[in-house]
């Protein structure tokens, strides 16, 4: 389905009437797009802020980037585990009331993550930037920046931010913006995980020169659904080309049990991306512990 990347024009309100006038289609198709539409209206904010130019410049001082490609390939576990700080999500809710992000992070690096995934959308999953700085001042692990980028604004943005990765989110972004994001984040030494959901969208991505690490979310972002099966289905079709390309795969979302991490590991993940599962426990680095246990 296509993601309309702007609002269209408005209903209108008719002072002098009782009624307003609505546009067809002004109302977005799915939480998604909603999303996006959102990103678009926040970025201008912020670059009403801090333009492009002074961004960029606030950057070039920053130490280099850690290598998160690196990090997944040499994994303290197999799959490597991308553990997530995470709040809330649009589908669940606030998964956890005691929030806290720096003893969220600290715990999963105590635990055995290979890196980090910090979401910093605010108004759908109650994240922010401010929360990545604080885990980047007090953990050591590669960070993922897990944005809704639409602009290379925010790659600046997260990178200011300390963000040694950012996602890319193939639903959302052309096949010209893609290339040319991905360009952007190897020019600032980072990683990008460009991430699909279907073969349509992970056959875009294999077209597209540099990359190297692919998510595959098993969530539909449409509806929010899980089958861990996409992984599965999705790999076994493109399983030479990922490898004959030496592309590191990341499965994504849905995964629970050490059940699940050998299904999509067999199927040819070499990391996993949780958040949810482990964020809710009271220790959630004791929770990949457990998890890779097989208990």
């Amino acid at each position: 389905m296509e993601i309309r990347r702007r609002h269209p024009n408005p209903s209108v309100n008719l002072e002098n009437l009782s009624y307003t006038v609505k546009v067809p289609s002004s109302q977005p198709q799915h939480i998604l797009e909603e999303i996006v539409w959102h990103k678009e209206r926040e970025v201008d904010s912020m670059r009403e802020k801090v333009p492009l130019l002074e961004l960029r410049k606030k950057i070039q001082p920053l130490a280099p980037p850690q290598d998160f490609l690196a990090a997944i390939k040499n994994g303290k576990t197999n799959p490597a585990v991308i553990a997530e700080v995470k709040k809330a999500s649009p589908s669940k809710g606030v998964i956890r009331e005691d929030f806290d992000p720096v003893t969220i992070a600290r715990s999963y690096e105590d635990g055995g993550a290979t890196c980090l995934s910090v979401l910093t959308d605010s108004k759908f999953f109650q994240g922010s930037f401010a929360n990545l700085s604080l885990i980047r001042s007090a953990v050591a692990l590669p960070l993922l920046c897990k944005e809704f980028i639409v602009y290379p604004y925010q790659i600046y943005y997260a990178r200011l931010h300390g963000a040694d990765a950012v996602l890319l989110i193939a639903a959302i972004l052309n096949d010209q913006d893609l290339q040319y994001f991905l360009k952007i984040v190897q020019s600032l030494g980072m990683t990008a995980l460009i991430e699909v959901h279907t073969l349509e969208e992970f056959d875009r991505v294999l077209r597209l020169d540099g990359v190297n690490l692919i998510g595959i979310n098993n969530r539909n972002l449409m509806d929010f659904s899980v089958d861990l099966q996409t992984s599965c289905q999705l790999l076994e079709k493109r399983r030479e080309q990922v490898r004959d390309r030496g592309i590191q795969m990341v499965s994504e979302s849905g995964l629970h049990t050490f059940s699940d991490l050998e299904l999509v590991k067999r199927s040819g993940a070499n990391a996993v991306l949780i958040g949810e599962s482990l964020v809710k426990l009271p220790d959630p680095g004791q929770g990949i512990k457990t998890l890779f246990s097989g208990i």
